[in-house]
């Protein structure tokens, strides 16, 4: 499980939950929350904002392995 699952399950919160937070579709965030689609950083940084963290908190370490 990623951290952003994490977090999500953590708080109580669907994929559905999320994406209305966002602004953007269910699909689009469970897309973002599998690796399945690259976020913007102002999309990380919204969701970072949901969760009263930093975005590295969520995504340094995942992006820290792809460039390893």
């Amino acid at each position: 499980m990623n951290k952003l699952q994490q977090y999500r399950l953590k708080y109580h919160y669907s994929c559905q939950d999320m994406a209305n937070k966002l602004n953007i579709s269910k699909s689009f965030y469970w897309q973002i929350e599998n690796r399945k689609r690259r976020l913007s950083y102002e999309i990380a940084f919204k969701i970072a904002n949901i969760f009263k963290v930093k975005p590295d908190i969520l995504f340094y370490e995942e992006y820290n392995k792809k460039q390893g």
